[in-house]
């Protein structure tokens, strides 16, 4: 390693579930830059982890990661209920903290984290892939260039048939229902085209009044005059379980893509075929990326702190509606 080449960031994992795996198989190709660690309640489960990607070390219980002085950073990988706490301990440990999405139980939650962060000198960064997604950059570089004039209507469709099995789907530790737990995702998304997102109102469907959400339809109303609907469900069933179609209208034609970004279909003032490319669909690579970056040099990444906040207002707005 050369004077110049940062050292490798020391990255506990906390908590040894779905996610961490997830990211366990993301970081593996990121050995140079990112060292995994992997701490949970149970120190077997720790160490089983660890040895299946090859980490640099094991830790029973949460704190004993946040206190180690080997670690640079926490991932918070934990049922969104613990996000908070987790959060606040490890940056008064001097520790960065990237946790997962939805980070925290309410938008008012960011206050008192980021007074934390600044009284630490440390980064909070939100793990949200959506938002480094090749699809979406793609449809912003197409709005940009107004290759179908301007933009009428935007349709975008998640849904999906998802069963679950875990915390997701227990309100008292996922923190809410289907739109908080995984389509805050998609509200990350249906923000970042490329247009402003002015307003969304929530409407849900079906008999479920007084039950926890698992289909909503948002209806979308952006600054430069567009208007919109998302749908996301987790009890609809969708094509191969989850190929769906979505659609963006102007004046002058139509984009029509694959809403996990597979193609994109131009029919404008030029006709295309885009492949936004396979290698990183979800986004992932892009993110740790970048806050693999900006922890190394102290920098604001591209999907900042204010950035997660306003995508949690979106989703009590459309709640509340």
């Amino acid at each position: 390693m050369s004077e110049n080449t940062p050292k490798p960031v020391n990255l506990a994992l906390l908590g040894c579930g779905f996610a961490t795996r997830l990211h366990s198989k993301t970081l593996s190709s990121m050995r140079d830059k990112v060292q995994c660690f992997y701490a949970s309640r149970s120190k077997a489960n720790a160490d089983a982890y660890n040895k299946k990607y090859q980490g640099h070390g094991a830790f029973e219980g949460y704190q004993a990661a946040i206190q180690s002085p080997e670690i640079d950073a926490v991932l918070v990988a934990t049922p969104p209920v613990q996000h908070k706490e987790l959060t606040l301990a490890a940056l008064a440990a001097g520790k960065h903290v990237i946790v997962e999405k939805p980070p925290f139980p309410g938008s008012k939650d960011f206050k008192d984290v980021q007074a934390a962060a600044d009284g630490a000198g440390k980064r909070v960064f939100v793990a949200e892939n959506y938002f480094y997604k090749p699809l979406l950059a793609e449809l912003q570089k197409l709005i940009a260039e107004q290759v179908v004039g301007e933009v009428l209507f935007v349709h975008v469709n998640a849904l999906k048939q998802q069963k679950i099995t875990d915390w997701r789907g227990q309100p008292d530790l996922a923190g809410g229902g289907a739109l908080f737990e995984g389509g805050i995702h998609w509200v990350n998304f249906i923000s970042n085209l490329g247009l402003e997102l002015q307003s969304v109102t929530g409407f849900r469907p079906g008999s479920s009044a007084g039950e926890v959400d698992k289909s909503i339809l948002l209806g979308l109303r952006y600054k430069e005059g567009a208007v919109g609907s998302f749908y996301y469900s987790w009890e609809t069933p969708s094509l191969f379980k989850g190929l769906r179609i979505s659609k963006i209208y102007g004046r002058e034609g139509s984009i029509t893509f694959e809403s996990n970004g597979l193609f994109i279909i131009v029919r404008g003032r030029r006709n295309r075929l885009i492949f936004p490319g396979l290698k990183d669909i979800a986004g992932y690579k892009g993110m740790f990326a970048d806050y693999v970056r900006a922890i190394q040099q102290d920098a604001e990444p591209r999907f900042t702190f204010e950035m997660a906040k306003q995508d949690l207002l979106t989703i009590e707005e459309a709640l509340a509606g």
